[in-house]
């Protein structure tokens, strides 16, 4: 170990780049559970959550590690508590692809052939907003080594300026696929309706979780 390492103690970046990853496999698998859904296959349904919770644990325990070793003497660019601000941030995208996944798993319900395409498009955005978010933070060992600031600051602030508009135009697929669901009422009964509302409704927070993720990171560009 060099000295400056003994003096300050092991930096956090690397790791929180292996949380990313980690996230990232979640977020991957968003569109293949869609897909699962959309030809009933139960089996794949089962087997893809089993994958998700296994991501979602291992980002877990990055997590802990993260905060449990936090060098207090490590010369940081950004502030400690924004650092957690962002683990945690980040940590949600995880979250909230389980509860999706979950979800598909609670009751075999079948997606109405009406839907499916308008639902895959809504999938494709929300995976789509979850991977930019993604390609930005892990980028985020080559920016603590340039202090947040310079070219590579730059770079990642240039990745994520699309998120709010990505997360909007979510939003708006959201609603128009919900008013198509209740077009569909007649032919739904009520408890597939409200299957489908939870099915959007855990999307969509993947969404906001990654604009969520995307504006901390940004903060901390600029404060730095």
């Amino acid at each position: 170990m060099s000295l400056i390492k003994e003096l300050f103690g092991r930096s956090p970046f690397g790791p929180l780049v292996e949380h990313t990853k980690k996230v990232h496999e979640c977020v991957r698998l968003v569109r293949p559970l869609n897909d699962a859904a959309i030809r009933g296959d139960y089996e794949e349904l089962h087997r893809l959550q089993d994958r998700v919770s296994k991501h979602e644990y291992e980002a877990d325990r990055i997590k802990h590690e993260i905060r449990e070793h936090l060098p207090r003497r490590y010369l940081l660019p950004v502030d400690r508590m924004d650092l957690h601000t962002f683990l945690h941030s980040q940590d949600s995208i995880a979250d909230s692809v389980e509860d999706f996944a979950v979800l598909l798993t609670i009751r075999n319900t079948k997606i109405h052939p009406e839907i499916a395409e308008e639902l895959t498009a809504f999938v494709d955005q929300i995976v789509e907003v979850g991977n930019t978010l993604m390609a930005a933070a892990e980028e985020l060992e080559d920016l603590a080594e340039a202090s947040f600031s310079g070219a590579e600051s730059n770079s990642v602030l240039e990745r994520i300026a699309g998120l709010g508009e990505g997360e909007w135009k979510a939003d708006r697929m959201e609603r128009r696929l919900s008013r198509h669901i209740y077009d569909l009422e007649q032919e739904l009964d009520p408890v597939t309706i409200l299957f489908y509302e939870k099915m959007l409704s855990s999307l969509s927070a993947i969404a906001n979780a990654a604009e969520n993720t995307g504006d901390l990171l940004r903060c901390m560009i600029v404060k730095g």
